[in-house]
Parts: C-alpha cells; sequence; structure tokens
C-alpha cells in the first residue's frame, strides 16, 4: 500500500475507532451526554482529514473550507465534552466567538486575498484558542483529581501544538508555496504524527476517566438513598463518622438531628404507596435545604431521618428542628387530599467530647422516642452526657437525664 495513502488515512482511522467506541460508551451510559459530544468531535475530526486528501465533487477549495470547518467543529465539540463531564456551564459563546473568527479569516485569505500560509495560521491559531479556552475552565473545575489534572495537561498541549508548533515551523522552513508541496513538508509531517499522538493520548485518559466516573457513580449509588437523594444509613453513617472525626480533631461542636415521619403507615395504607414516596420526597428536600451544604443528611430507612450538623450547638440544632417541623406541618404535598396534614417528630443531641456517631444516635433516638410519646409532632432535646473516657458509671447530667420539649 502507498505509504502517502497510509499517513493519509493514520488520523481519520484513529478518529472514526474513537467515535465509535465513545459512541458505545455512550449507547450503554445514556446519563453522560458528554460522551456523544466526543463521539460527534472525533466524527468530525476524521471528516476533516478525510477531506485533506479526498476532493469532493463540489471543487477544491469549498472542500477545503468544509474540512476547516469540520476540524473547528471537532476541537469545539470535543472541548466542551470535557467540560460537560463536570456538569458545569459549557463556554459555547467563547469557543463559538474564536471558531467563528477563525473562521472569517480562513475564508479571508481563501476568497479575498488567497494565502496559503495564513490559511493555516488561522486554523491553527483558532483552534488553539478554543484549547486555551477549554484550558482555563478546567482549571477553574474545584477538587480535581489526578485523571482531571492529566486532561488539563493535554488539553494545554493541544493548544500549544495547534499554537507554538505551526509558527515555528513556519518561520524555519517559510510560507507555503502551494498545495503541490504543502502535503510533503514538515509541517504537514509534524501536524499528522502528533495529532495522532495528543489525540490519543487525549482519548485513552477520557476512557479512564470514564471509568473513574462509572466507578464513582457505583460507589455514589451504594451510599445514596434513590428515592430521598440523602446518604442511606451506611452511606450516612460513614460520612458522619469522617465529619465527627474531624470535628475532634478541630475541637469543634457537633449535634445530630433524628427526624420520624408521624403516622406515615396510615398515609400509604388510605393515600397510596406513590403518595407516600412523595411525602418522603418533600420532607428530604426541606431537610436537605434547611441543613446547608456542611451538614450530612441521610435516609435511615422507611421513614427515618438523620442529619449531622458540624459547627453547631445544641440550641442552634434545636432551632432547626422546630424550623423544620413547622414548615413539613405547613406544607401542602402533591397528590394528598386537600387538608391533609403531615407532620414529623424530633430527637435532638449535641456531641459530648469526642463521643463516637453510635451513643450520639442512641441519645437522639432517646430523645425522639419522647417526642413520639408526647404525642408526636414535636421536638425533644437530650441533655444526657455520656461517661467521661476510663468511667464506669455515668456523671450526674447522665444519671439525671432530661429532655425538653418544643411544639
Amino acid at each position: 500500500m502507498d505509504t502517502g495513502l497510509l499517513v493519509a488515512l493514520l488520523n481519520p482511522g484513529i478518529a472514526t475507532v474513537l467515535a465509535a467506541a465513545f459512541l458505545l460508551l455512550f449507547l450503554h451510559q445514556k446519563d453522560r451526554p458528554y460522551l456523544a459530544l466526543l463521539c460527534a468531535g472525533y466524527i468530525c475530526s476524521a471528516l476533516g482529514f478525510l477531506l485533506q486528501y479526498f476532493i469532493l465533487p463540489i471543487g477544491f477549495l469549498p472542500t477545503k473550507l468544509i474540512s476547516a470547518i469540520a476540524f473547528l467543529l471537532a476541537v469545539c465539540l470535543i472541548g466542551n465534552a470535557l467540560v460537560a463531564r463536570h456538569h458545569r456551564p459549557l463556554p459555547w459563546r467563547g469557543t463559538a466567538a474564536a471558531a467563528l473568527a477563525g473562521l472569517g479569516a480562513y475564508c479571508w485569505f481563501m476568497f479575498m486575498v488567497p494565502d496559503l500560509t495564513w490559511r493555516v495560521l488561522s486554523l491553527n491559531l483558532a483552534c488553539g484558542a478554543v484549547s486555551l479556552l477549554i484550558g482555563f475552565e478546567l482549571r477553574r473545575i474545584p477538587k480535581a483529581n489526578f485523571i482531571d489534572r492529566l486532561l488539563n495537561i493535554f488539553v494545554l498541549l493541544a493548544a500549544a501544538n495547534l499554537i507554538l508548533r505551526p509558527l515555528l515551523v513556519i518561520t524555519i522552513d517559510g510560507p507555503f508555496a502551494g498545495y503541490d508541496t504543502f502535503y510533503g513538508s514538515t509541517y504537514w509531517t509534524t501536524m499528522v504524527l502528533s495529532h495522532a499522538l495528543v489525540s490519543l493520548m487525549l482519548a485513552l485518559t477520557l476512557f479512564t476517566a470514564s471509568a473513574f466516573d462509572i466507578v464513582s457513580a457505583l460507589r455514589s449509588d451504594s451510599y445514596t438513598d434513590p428515592l430521598s437523594g440523602l446518604f442511606n444509613r451506611r452511606g450516612f453513617e460513614e460520612q458522619s463518622t469522617e465529619v465527627l472525626d474531624h470535628c475532634a480533631r478541630l475541637g469543634l461542636p457537633a449535634s445530630l438531628i433524628l427526624a420520624d415521619l408521624d403516622h406515615f403507615k396510615s398515609i400509604n395504607d388510605t393515600h397510596g404507596h406513590e403518595a407516600g414516596d412523595r411525602v418522603i420526597m418533600d420532607f428530604a428536600r426541606r431537610l436537605r435545604e434547611a441543613a446547608g451544604t456542611r451538614a450530612i443528611a441521610g435516609r435511615l430507612g422507611g421513614e427515618e431521618f438523620a442529619v449531622l450538623l458540624p459547627l453547631t450547638d445544641l440550641a442552634g440544632a434545636r432551632l432547626l428542628a422546630e424550623a423544620l417541623r413547622t414548615a413539613f406541618a405547613a406544607a401542602t404535598i402533591e397528590g394528598l387530599p386537600a387538608g391533609t396534614r403531615t407532620t414529623a417528630s424530633f430527637g435532638v443531641a449535641a456531641r459530648s467530647g469526642d463521643e463516637p456517631l453510635v451513643p450520639l444516635l442512641r441519645r437522639a433516638d432517646d430523645a425522639l422516642y419522647k417526642a413520639k410519646q408526647s404525642g408526636r409532632d414535636g421536638v425533644r432535646v437530650s441533655y444526657e452526657r455520656p461517661p467521661a473516657p476510663g468511667s464506669t458509671t455515668a456523671n450526674l447530667a447522665g444519671t439525671n437525664r432530661g429532655f425538653s420539649g418544643m411544639g
């Protein structure tokens, strides 16, 4: 087979295989639309390279123009896919502006002032500008892991390859006389090889990132209650233990609220499980919004919920529980008949010293039990204090524990 043909098919072949791979991934993970963007981007890349060698019946220059548009679309789609992977707003305006500016310059040097060298520079600089914009967006992603940082490095390498390499080669070899010598030039040879290398490295890193995303999602699913969107018992206990350890090291307070929906079984029996699910979701939403981002909120099972509040003392936790109780009691929940009142009971306990999660849960549960005994739709607070480390008996506060009601 002709060596020139092999070189001609190298990048379109690589791009086609990568597009097919990302398409298969998307078909099995349709909740990750960035995979579809990657597929479309690599299809455009393959088309752009093919039209550098194979001329369409519409003519030479229109074919080259379509090729340039395909390259610009490819870098925009792939770049925005990297941002979309992190569920961040896509920089479509910036990337589109850079691409359109490059396309305008490309058309100018194709039809108005024909100059192959400036057409090459216009296309490369526009693609490089898009890559730089994407690299800037990726640097703003919080809590980036190793794979995220590696992707950012490859994006910046791609930008350098698109901006610096053409400038360097043209400075050394001079401008292009025409297409007769263009495909045998140092520029084209370095472009084909460097693009293949960068494209493969970026794609392989993206495949690795997709695998990490899948593992992370599976781990998240194993820690998340699907109905409420809160942590399940396992996730709540593990996350709360970590937060309590952190608070202990820094000497920070923490409090715990347990909540139980009143007469929940009768809601299911009377209005159906779908209505019961709406009650669960409504309460979970209110709990999440009231607790804030620092809190650890979970559904421990059935109609029982818990929220760990770091940096919050007993009084603060008590006020939050009362506010949540009042708001939920006044709520109108879709699917329930007008006038149906939903309420919840709450037990609150503040951490004492380096108290572990289990005894803290027990004390809050005792307070919750008192709230249920007192007629429900109320908040009770545990004033019990656990025994000091090494002590075999409770201190005075623990021996004479009490509960104070609200509501």
